[in-house]
């Protein structure tokens, strides 16, 4: 099963989708803090969705999707017909980078340009919060209209904020499933001006931890290391084979070993990680 979604996305949980859906569990609301491309609000069913992340351009764009379909759809695709080669693409970037009066509809419609354009669907910021990915030459970049329309159905039953996940797992209620897709352990995570180091590894498993000894149902997947193996010990931890374009180390080909932890309905809270224990 492979869930599309209008945005290419590096760690995109779309081609696995058959298998992660086994270890959701029902429930009134999924929350994620760590919505990424969505793929996962796509091909569930949950009666509401409370998705965040970090990237305020991604939850601009899904704002604007769900608020302003037709409007979206036709600026996106005019963005898409006008602006065809590799100039064009850093024109846009630019504009996109160093534009304060550009509308937050505009800004969304080159926010999906730029993901379609950009080297394999990477989204990368520098330090300065610019948008720094690299052009790709594709023959005909793929418009996702059909994608769109599917989202804005989808996204009337959800809440999209940019936060991180600490205050969206502050807003858990009795009834959500949490579910968790941080940056990996282990591997390349600077893909936002703060980035994503062990010490957020850390200060993640803690609040889940917690949540999942208050009775929440949490679900968490991440990279198969140690770390996540002694952060989640007190999980039903089982393990998926993920498409890794990008983060896979040389010779070790386009697969890597990936974690997923379901909070165990036995665990009572015993669980008090201090940051920087090295859990």
């Amino acid at each position: 099963m492979t869930v599309k979604t209008p945005l290419k996305w590096v760690g995109s949980k779309s081609k696995v989708m058959t298998e992660l859906k086994k270890f959701l569990p029902a429930g009134q609301r999924l929350v994620e803090p760590f919505g990424g491309s969505c793929a996962v609000m796509m091909a569930t069913d949950y009666p509401t969705y409370l998705v965040a992340d970090i990237n305020s351009d991604l939850i601009n764009m899904y704002q604007q999707i769900q608020q302003h379909e037709n409007a979206f759809i036709a600026l996106a695709a005019k963005l898409f017909a006008q602006n065809a080669g590799e100039q064009d693409y850093y024109a846009l970037r630019d504009d996109f980078n160093n534009n304060p009066g550009m509308t937050l509809l505009y800004r969304a419609a080159a926010f999906l340009y730029l993901n379609r354009h950009a080297w394999r669907g990477v989204c990368r910021y520098n330090q300065n919060g610019g948008f720094n990915v690299p052009y790709e030459k594709i023959s005909k970049p793929y418009f996702p209209v059909d994608e769109i329309r599917a989202f804005a159905a989808k996204a009337k039953r959800a809440t999209f904020i940019c936060a991180d996940f600490a205050d969206t797992l502050s807003m858990v209620q009795p009834g959500d499933v949490i579910y968790s897709d941080s940056p990996y352990d282990g591997t390349f995570s600077q893909y936002h001006t703060s980035g994503f180091a062990r010490l957020e590894h850390e200060k993640l498993a803690a609040q889940l931890n917690r949540l999942a000894g208050e009775g929440f149902r949490v679900v968490v997947s991440n990279s198969d290391t140690e770390f996540n193996r002694k952060a989640y010990r007190d999980f039903i931890l089982s393990h998926i084979t993920t498409s890794r374009s990008v983060t896979v180390a040389a010779g070790q080909g386009k697969k890597g070993a990936e974690i997923i932890a379901t909070s165990n309905p036995k665990y009572m809270m015993d669980f008090d990680l201090a940051i920087g224990d090295g859990v």
